[in-house]
């Protein structure tokens, strides 16, 4: 199964990560599917490809608890909601 989750990246005491999609069994930091973003945590910011994220989701990716809080605050989360209605 595809997941969509943060892989880490920055130095010590400096966290950033990558908003990736990759194999579910495998560990965070392991070679990755697509890359849908970034997130900095000690700014705040983040940066997710829309269009991106909802073809993945799309496919059955399923985002992890902190990756599906980033996509519903972009907005994406709701889309793909709306998108899944249309088609019925």
């Amino acid at each position: 199964m595809l997941k969509i989750r943060l892989k880490r990246t920055g130095r010590r005491s400096q966290p950033s990560y990558r908003i990736v999609v990759i194999e579910g069994t495998r560990q965070r930091d392991s070679r990755v599917v697509a890359d849908l973003g970034w997130y900095d945590v000690l700014h705040g910011e983040y940066e997710i490809d829309t269009a991106e994220a909802l073809l993945w989701l799309g496919r059955g990716a399923q985002p992890t608890e902190a990756a599906r809080h980033l996509l519903s605050k972009k907005g994406v989360l709701a889309e793909f909601h709306k998108q899944r209605v249309a088609k019925t």
